[in-house]
């Protein structure tokens, strides 16, 4: 199967539709804070684990050219170098 040729703003659009289609209210549970969630916005197939590497890498197992995106679950960011990560809300939505 070929990839989809998208730009990185697609992607992520992509993701966070998808996310907050269904995902969000499966995984954002108190035990996952934190952790990450990778999607597969070609698919809508999505994997949680604490560093989002053995999810990816189980992603790629199944679709090799899938176009991948990972969220920090209970998170505005998925990483914070020299910063500071803040929770977001249990109200916040990914807005365009």
């Amino acid at each position: 199967m070929q990839a989809i040729l998208l730009s990185r703003e697609e992607v992520a659009k992509r993701a966070y539709r998808i996310y907050e289609g269904g995902i969000r209210q499966k995984v954002e549970i108190e035990e996952n804070i934190g952790k990450m969630v990778i999607i597969n916005v070609e698919t809508g197939d999505c994997e949680v684990d604490a560093t989002g590497l053995q999810a990816a890498k189980n992603l790629q197992a199944k679709s090799p050219y899938a176009r991948l995106f990972g969220i920090r679950i209970g998170y505005n960011v998925a990483a914070s170098f020299g910063g500071v990560m803040e929770r977001v809300s249990s109200d916040f939505r990914y807005r365009d």
